[in-house]
């Protein structure tokens, strides 16, 4: 996982215990996990496996969408703005949006397999 990404997941680690009102121990000692394994996480030192991720997610009650995703705020407002519109058709349009939706998406997918990939340079 990439640094910058670390830093994310444990910045939103750090909101969340905060927003909780826990301290770093308390969090260890609810989750079961060492002290200091919480506070590498929270510092983006380390890259924590499923089952710590499991259960700081279920203890501090926040999404595993928000961690892995920091554009988050933006897909939000873009997904609402869908809805938005979604929600003003009928049953029949709604269908009709959904078939759409699906076939621009695999024709974007397979657009986008077959431009040609930057080579890495060294």
């Amino acid at each position: 996982m990439p640094k910058d990404a670390l830093e994310h997941l444990g910045n939103c680690i750090r909101n969340a215990r905060n927003e909780c009102g826990l301290t770093q121990q308390e969090l260890a000692d609810q989750t079961g996990k060492g002290l200091r394994h919480i506070q590498n996480i929270e510092k983006g030192r380390i890259n924590p496996s499923f089952e710590v991720l499991d259960a700081l997610i279920k203890r501090l009650g926040i999404s595993a969408e928000i961690l892995f995703n920091p554009d988050m705020a933006k897909q939000d407002e873009d997904i609402k703005h869908f809805l938005g519109k979604f929600m003003s058709c009928n049953e029949e349009e709604r269908a009709f949006l959904l078939c759409t939706m699906d076939c621009m998406v695999e024709q974007i997918i397979k657009y986008r397999q077959a431009q040609p990939q930057p080579q890495d340079s060294e």
